[in-house]
């Protein structure tokens, strides 16, 4: 072996060349794309020629290609030939022939040299050779790897070489991996918005290259001479995973020694210029798209020809082919020079259909050109601004970015006149982060200057206070997403000093979403920051709950997820730590590959936290996250919802929806849409009149002054704003104030606006036509990467579409209008309205896969066409007046197919030279024929009969296997004489391999057509509606109903009617929740089947209970458990034998007196309170309203539908009938309804022959269940079609499991003809609820609602008369937060409880508005006879209540107010007060303030849904934040409920003080001396302690636990000024006082 290793050592020099000599090799190079499967098409090229090598000079060699031949290949492989191109290889052989020179040493390829008019493509062509001849052959070593340069980058490739002794040969094999490459040559495009995901990649990659060469040396005596090398290159793609199938493209190279010569080759007369390495060089294929070629002789007049044929073939409907014209114009303004693109606008821009194709066109270009264009037209006032906006937009986004295109666009943010302009201001500064990001995707490393412009106009922003500009710039810098930027971006958050905290939150929270992009980059650089704003509780809950969007989309390890769910634990406030839960929790079921290591630490973390954290009502902030993701086929898509709260109210404070797409191992933020709400609902619901003059103001500050630490909240700025992302790349934002509100207001209504309306009506009504057509190159995907044979393959999808629509509209009005008509004359006008409308759609896809160069192109295509059409022709008439509207849908030609898809996947040639010889042949050919491998064989042999052992292995079995699929599906709608048959037709090559992109390939298609049905000749369809008095005249078919009774009802309710209700007319039974049934004992038991189901529901919760029997007498039928109601229980339900209950109280039998309750029998629900009615109700009345569907036929034969609606309203009755129009039709549809009382309406449903084949009856009840409102709603029916049993089978089986947990579920015997479905409002925000089905009942007991219902307004009391009044009402009353207190205990809005200790004499603020505009403040006090009373300040009035006697006494303003003058309404504010139940309510709720309820022993306060957050005092700040309630007035948070409520106390100054308070807050000293950390200290409470005033002394003291803050004892006298805003060291106790007896010394 020794021996070996020494005679390879000694042979192993590098390959040369000997002087003198001229090297002639054969050289072959084939390239083949398609399915690796032999017997299907491909598509590919081969290059045959003879290459001779000499020596030029030291090092320096010369290459020359001799008598070269290009064969093109489309066919079906191996059987068809390939087949010469003998133009193209005329074109190219003058240029091939032309010798190169390259620099040769130690077998590594350096420099090449050629001259300067060597077409890139040919240096490539040469390239690929020298790639054969590149051998870092090492000397000491036979197997071993490095990173090589090749023509497609360094990447990492094996050597392995041994010695063929008795040739006398050496054979070495080097394999390239290309994808593991230090520099890999490739080029990508429209690829900037994704996002690669590392993940996805891990197990099977979409795009494998490798690329192995063998060689046979021989030793000469310089060194080594190649006889042979063989070069194999294998490139797969797939969209899916590999084990779904691969395209490949195959290079193979061939180079033979021949033999050597004497002659030398000899240079052409030119300078040899450098022109590169050996690395590949990217030309003209960037501009070249795969899916045609076009040569280019006159550029200017073949983009006038297509621009004539788009204009002439797109006028009324979209021809099929226009998507591939427009990808044909676009490649002609690619290869346009700039100045060809002012020629053509020069020639056209005058022509509006030209001018717009060319302003489309011109963003699809792509090149710098595009927005140089786009920035001189608009500057040379060419473009309006509209025009200037979309092109754009379009631009910025299309263009390739480079520095040209980035000076470009700087070039247009400097520009006076874009930045006068706000609309294109903020695209072009937008769209500058955006190129920005672009520019830096594929960089490392981008240079800072690029966006230090826009960095230093931020720093200038923020020194001039520019709120907007801030926000702009910090958009600006968030599109870029360079690290770089995240220094000025810090400096704005609130993190850093007064100056970035003194700036508005909706800057700190931009600056927060401008780190996303970053975060790509830089992923652990912002989770540090975000990290530190989250755990930053100074910051506003908002901002916090922003830096956890921003650390979650970083993708965080382990390790900070768990840190996260640590910092929850102990996380004070609700909403930051509701959103982390659900962020947490819902990317625990998260699929997608790219989120896998985020959902598994996500999965351990929420384990971590409270199962509590999932509860919170939907007031308070969620994160939802939703994705589906299919792992083989690498293809997914994902949702996510941000709902930030910061105050639990109803309206959210912000709203971001983003969904994203995962596709071939990358990702993308496809869309992103941000509102926010700030101020937006107190803007809308407070009073608009609220006065803010500084006498009001004055007077409240007054009164709290004494609070002198008292900390206000900012005003909310009324603002909702809006962002749209694209790509993750925002493009385009709006702040909407108040000011932008009243602007659109005034413009809508202003006289401009009504000149444009009369403008537009007199337009319709001379006639008018408009065509609207637009093109749009949607997707435009490539990659780029050069083959061993120094060609260039590309992967490519592309889209585009064209849309038009022609229109033709015509108006008519009788009489005529005047000619100064204003808008409102159409209300008095007959209008005639005929429309014709045309819209139409093309649009092509197709995915490449081949070889594209400028004059050659080999590839496998997918096209993908779509096609659709659907005309309309529709004349409307209106007559407001007559209450008349008829719409017409006229007949039109419609086409066949109106929509198509056909999808082909086919091999093809071509070339620039002869492009009539393009060869394209489909991948799957005519017959297909498979032979049977010997595996295949196997397998079928093993599980066939013992006979298949006689088939003759080694005989090729062939047989067709194409899967073709030919169905059409027809459905006919005789009722408007049209047929619909949807075509499908598919051929794949599925029959190789069962799998995904073997079923996409082939050919595939599917129309839909539309058609009359062959004898039905269908004229035109109607609709016509008539109201009012001629209704009768427009019914076509006359309805003619038999006397028969509405409902039957038994003889035993007759009775029970006539007993109850002696005195009604027409038997007719009211009821209140005042009925004397329900103040009466229950006068039935529940029947036993329904007993059975409370007594299994109760089980389930209480199952160690045991259940009992009783009587009808029992405890159940004492109970107050009827429900007050029009019809009183059935005899059938009084007789039934027995019923069960437990015997102690619970929710359980709760839930057994609902079911106790509502367990009428099916006869009872079907009875009605009105017999002997005609059952036609159009006997007696005039039909309401008629509504006619009708076919107009050609054989005048009536079809269609007519619907009459009747209403009698002395007997509260509705009749509505759908009748069949055909003369042989008895199919009618009757629903009758009549109101019983005002508590219980029924209606009876019948269809089908004279109404009678189907029938139900729904009953509607309300009344009281005990002391509480409850409805139920029952249905019953005697039969139905087994189709809608069938449905409802089907839609209960799919409702999720999720959805049923937590209810209580039995089986029942209930009737097998019945649901009923019960609710019992509980309390304002609670309900129990039973449904019951013929086979369950299902209870819910306390189902918490997310806002409080009207009970009141239920049960018939209404504070406010008028209409919006009331409604006004009751939205504020559906969010109203309330604070109540009862037995010396308050309940804050929040609903936490404790104990006040209330000192007396004193007012303490129980809950004020803690805004600067101070809208109200209600204060407390305890009397000396400890009586409360309450003083409110709203609007310019304050209202006393107190109590005297055994009355409630009302002042207005100190006046007295008898309660009999009671309600008491503000002669210009909504406010008023009125007697409710033993009290008094005050009702604001325009000026936030709901109702404050006062009675003798109680008292409530409620305030409305928007001032949720802002309000202070003893009830808390109405926010939600349970953890965070007792806050004192300077903000600070305290442990102690006394200490807190005493904080809110109004002190005195003086004895001389006009209120009988007299007592002030103090900090006491701690009395014992201290020992902290070891030294002596002294304490001071930095808590307010209640102190009588000097020269008075405590008569009632508490005691209160409270913080104290130490210092020094030697420091004692140098007590800090203020202390309250020192820190906590310890808590003690300290004595408060609670009343105080003065002396005279008291002044």
């Amino acid at each position: 072996m020794k021996e070996v290793v020494l005679a390879l050592t000694l042979a192993l020099v590098a390959p040369d060349f000997a002087a003198g000599k001229t090297y002639v090799y054969k050289y072959e190079a084939l390239l083949l794309g398609g399915l690796p499967e032999e017997g299907l098409a491909r598509a590919g090229l081969k290059v045959k020629s003879k290459v001779l090598i000499s020596v030029a000079a030291q090092n320096m060699y010369m290459l020359k290609l001799v008598e070269p031949e290009l064969h093109e290949y489309s066919g079906i492989w191996p059987k068809d030939p390939l087949i010469p191109a003998p133009k193209l290889t005329a074109a190219l052989a003058p240029q091939l022939m032309i010798p190169i020179k390259f620099e040769y040493a130690n077998g590594v390829v350096g420099k090449m040299f050629a001259p300067e008019g060597m077409p890139v493509m040919v240096m490539n062509i040469y390239r690929g050779i020298l790639n054969v001849l590149q051998l870092n052959i090492k000397k000491t070593q036979n197997v071993y790897e490095l990173q090589e340069a090749g023509a497609q980058g360094v990447c990492k490739t094996l050597y392995a070489i041994t010695e063929d002794e008795k040739a006398d040969r050496i054979l070495l094999t080097k394999t390239r991996d290309l994808n593991h490459c230090q520099e890999k040559v490739m080029k990508d495009m429209g690829m900037a918005y994704t996002q690669s995901c590392s993940k996805c990649q891990q197990d099977s990659k979409n795009l494998r290259g490798t690329t192995s060469y063998n060689y046979v040396l021989k030793p000469v005596a310089d060194g080594m001479l190649i006889l042979e090398a063989a070069v194999n290159e294998l490139i797969q793609f797939s969209p899916f995973t590999e084990m779904n199938g691969a395209a490949q493209m195959q290079t193979k190279q061939s180079l033979v020694f021949l033999e050597a010569q004497r002659a030398p080759i000899v240079p052409i007369q030119a300078e040899y210029l450098h022109r590169g390495s050996l690395k590949y060089e990217f030309s003209t294929e960037l501009l070249q798209t795969p899916i045609q070629l076009i040569k280019i002789n006159n550029v200017q007049a073949q983009i006038a020809e297509i621009l004539n044929n788009l204009i002439t073939h797109n006028v009324e409907r979209v021809h099929e082919d226009a998507p591939l014209k427009f990808f044909e114009l676009v490649q002609l303004l690619r290869a346009a020079r700039f100045d060809d693109l002012e020629k053509l606008w020069n020639q056209y821009r005058n022509k509006p259909a030209y001018r717009q194709w060319i302003l489309d066109a011109i963003p699809a270009i792509g090149t710098p050109a595009a927005l140089k264009f786009i920035k001189e037209k608009f500057l040379a006032e060419d473009l309006t601004v509209a025009e200037a906006a979309q092109a754009l937009i379009a631009s910025i986004h299309m263009v390739t970015a480079n520095t040209e295109a980035i000076k470009q666009v700087e070039a247009l943010a400097m520009n006076n006149k874009i930045v006068e302009n706000p609309v294109l201001r903020e695209i072009v500064f937008l769209g500058y982060g955006t190129m920005i990001s672009k520019y830096c995707v594929e960089r490392t490393v981008c240079p800072a200057e690029l966006i230090k412009p826009f960095q230093d106009l931020l720093a200038e922003a923020v020194a001039k206070d520019e709120t907007q500009d801030i926000i702009l710039l910090l958009k600006v810098l968030g599109n870029a997403g360079l690290p770089t930027s995240l220094k000025p971006i810090t400096k704005i958050l609130p993190i850093h000093g007064t100056a970035a905290a003194s700036l508005p939150m909706r800057v700190h929270a931009d600056a927060i979403m401008a780190l996303r992009n970053i975060a790509k980059k830089e992923p652990r650089m912002i989770q540090e920051l975000a990290l530190q704003l989250y755990m930053d509780k100074a910051l506003h809950p908002e901002l916090r709950m922003l830096a956890c969007i921003v650390l979650f989309e970083t993708r965080p390890a382990m390790g900070l997820v768990i840190t996260l769910a640590n910092i929850v634990k102990t996380e004070e406030n609700l909403q930051v730590a509701s959103f982390t839960y659900s962020h947490m929790k819902s990317l625990t079921r998260s699929t997608a590959a790219i989120h896998a290591s985020v959902a598994a630490a996500c999965n351990v973390a929420v384990k971590f936290l409270s199962p509590r954290l999932d509860r919170p009502s939907l007031r308070f902030s969620k994160a939802i996250h939703m994705d589906i993701y299919n792992s083989p086929l690498m293809l997914g898509a994902a949702a996510s919802t941000f709902y930030i709260n910061d105050a639990a109210t109803i309206l959210p404070k912000s709203i971001v929806a983003k969904t994203s797409a995962y596709i071939a191992g990358a990702a993308a933020d496809v869309l992103e849409v941000g509102v926010r709400t700030e101020g937006l609902q107190e803007a809308l619901l407070k009073n608009p009149a609220l006065m803010d003059n500084a006498d009001r103001i004055t007077k409240m500050k007054r009164v709290i002054k004494a609070l002198s630490d008292l900390r206000t909240l900012p005003k909310r700025t009324p603002l909702a704003s809006i962002y749209v992302k694209f790509f993750g790349q925002e493009i385009a934002f709006a702040n909407i104030d108040k000011a932008i509100l009243e602007q659109a207001i005034a413009l809508f209504t202003g006289p401009s606006a009504q000149a444009f309306g009369r403008n537009a009506v007199q337009t319709l009504l001379s006639g008018a036509s408009f065509r609207f057509t637009k093109p749009l190159l949607a997707t435009e995907v490539r990659r780029i990467l050069p083959t061993a044979a120094g060609l260039p393959m590309e992967l490519n999808l592309c889209t585009a579409a064209v849309a038009a629509a022609a229109v033709q509209v015509k108006a008519t009005t009788t009489p005529p209008l005047p000619e100064n008509f204003h808008l409102a004359h159409l209300l008095k006008t007959d209008i005639q309205l005929e429309t014709e409308i045309k819209p139409s759609i093309a649009m092509n896809t197709f995915a490449v896969m081949g070889i594209n160069t400028a004059v050659l192109q080999t590839a496998m295509i997918s096209k993908a066409k779509f096609n659709s059409i659907l005309p309309s022709k529709i004349s409307a008439r209106l007559n407001i007046n007559e209450g008349h509207f008829k719409i017409e849908a006229l007949p039109v030609s419609v086409p066949e197919p109106i929509a198509a898809v056909q999808v082909e996947t086919f091999a093809v040639a071509r070339n620039i030279e002869d492009p009539a010889a393009a060869r394209i042949t489909p991948i799957i050919p005519a017959k297909v024929y498979e032979p049977i491998s010997m595996d295949i064989l196997r397998s079928k042999i093993a599980s066939s009969a013992a006979a298949s052992w006689d088939v003759a292995v080694d005989k090729a079995i062939s047989k067709p296997k194409a899967a073709k699929l030919n169905k059409k599906y027809c459905a006919k709608a005789y009722a408007i004489g049209l047929k619909s048959c949807l075509k499908i037709a598919s051929e794949n090559a599925a029959f190789i391999r069962d799998t995904a992109l073997y079923k996409l390939v082939g050919k595939h298609t599917v129309a839909l057509s539309l058609k009359q049905i062959e004898g039905e000749v269908i004229e035109r369809l109607e609709m016509e509606v008539q109201v009012g008095p001629k209704a009768a005249e427009k019914l076509i078919k006359q309805i003619n109903l038999s006397e028969e009774e509405i409902a039957e009802e038994r003889p035993i309710l007759m009775k029970l009617k006539k007993i109850l209700a002696p005195g009604l007319k027409n038997g007719t039974i009211s009821s209140s929740s005042s009925s004397s049934s329900s103040r009466s004992k229950s006068s039935s038991a529940s029947s036993s089947s329904s007993s059975r189901v409370s007594s299994k529901a109760i089980g389930a919760t209480a199952s160690a209970k045991r259940l009992h029997s009783s009587s009808s007498s029992s405890s159940s039928s004492r109970s107050r458990s009827s429900i007050s109601s029009s019809s009183s229980r059935s005899s059938s339900s009084s007789r039934s034998s027995s019923s069960r209950s437990v015997s102690r109280p619970s929710k359980s039998s709760s839930a057994s007196s609902l079911a106790s309750l509502f367990s009428a029998s099916s006869s009872s629900s079907r009875s009605s309170a009105r017999t002997s009615k005609n059952k036609f109700l159009g006997s007696e009345v005039a039909p309401s309203f008629a509504i006619i569907f009708r076919a107009v036929r050609a054989d005048h034969k009536v079809q269609g539908f007519e619907l009459s609606a009747y209403l009698d309203k002395p007997s509260a009755r509705i009749q509505i009938i759908l009748a069949a129009l055909a003369a042989n039709n008895n199919w009618k549809l009757c629903a009758d309804g009549v109101v019983l009382s005002k508590h219980k309406v029924t209606a009876k449903i019948g269809w089908g022959a004279e109404c009678k084949q189907y029938d139900t009856i729904i009953t509607a009840e309300t009344g009281l269940l005990g002391p509480n409102p409850a409805a139920r709603l029952r249905v019953t029916w005697n039969n139905l079609p087994s189709a809608i049993k069938h449905y409802a089978k089907i839609a209960y089986d799919y409702i999720p499991a999720s959805v049923l947990a937590g209810l209580i579920k039995g089986k029942d015997e209930n009737s097998v003809k019945q649901l009923s479905f019960t609710v019992a409002a509980t309390s304002a925000k609670t309900l129990d609820i039973i449904w019951k089905t013929p086979t369950r009942t299902v209870y819910k007991l306390a189902l918490h609602l997310p806002v409080a219902m009207p009970l009141e307004q239920i049960k018939g009391l209404t504070p406010f008369d008028d209409l919006a009044d009331k409604i006004h009402y009751w939205f504020a009353k559906a969010g109203a937060a309330e604070c109540s207190f009862d037995r010396d205990t308050l309940t804050t809005f929040n609903n936490r409880r404790y104990k006040n200790e209330m000192p007396l004499s004193c007012y303490q603020v129980l809950a004020k508005d803690c805004t600067d505009e101070l809208k109200f403040i209600v204060l407390l006090k305890k009397d000396h006879i400890e009586q409360n009373h309450i003083n409110v300040k709203i609007a310019d009035i304050d209202i006393d209540l107190y109590p005297k006697n055994t009355d409630v006494i009302v002042k207005v303003n100190g006046r007295e107010i008898p309660i009999n003058n009671l309600p008491y309404q503000h002669p210009t504010a909504k406010i008023q007060i009125r007697p409710k139940a033993e009290g008094i309510s005050i009702f604001a709720p325009s000026y936030g303030l709901h109702e404050v309820f006062f009675d003798r022993n109680s008292w409530k306060v409620k305030v409305v849904d928007w001032m949720r957050g802002q309000t202070c005092g003893l009830c808390g700040k109405a926010d939600g934040e349970v953890k965070q309630e007792y806050r004192t007035p300077n903000g600070r948070l305290t442990k102690n409920a006394v200490s807190y409520a005493h904080s809110w106390v109004l002190p005195a100054e003086s004895c001389r003080d006009t209120t009988e308070c007299r007592m002030k807050h103090e900090s006491v000293h701690l009395q014992k001396q201290t020992n902290l950390h070891g030294q002596e200290s002294t304490c001071y409470a930095i808590e307010p302690v209640l102190r009588c005033l000097p020269g008075c002394f405590p008569v009632k003291t508490t005691s209160v636990t409270v913080g104290f803050h130490c210092m020094p004892a030697g420091s004692a006298l140098n007590r800090p000024e203020s202390i309250y805003d020192n820190s906590v060291d310890l808590r003690e106790t300290a004595e408060a006082h609670l009343a105080c007896s003065c002396t005279a010394q008291c002044n």
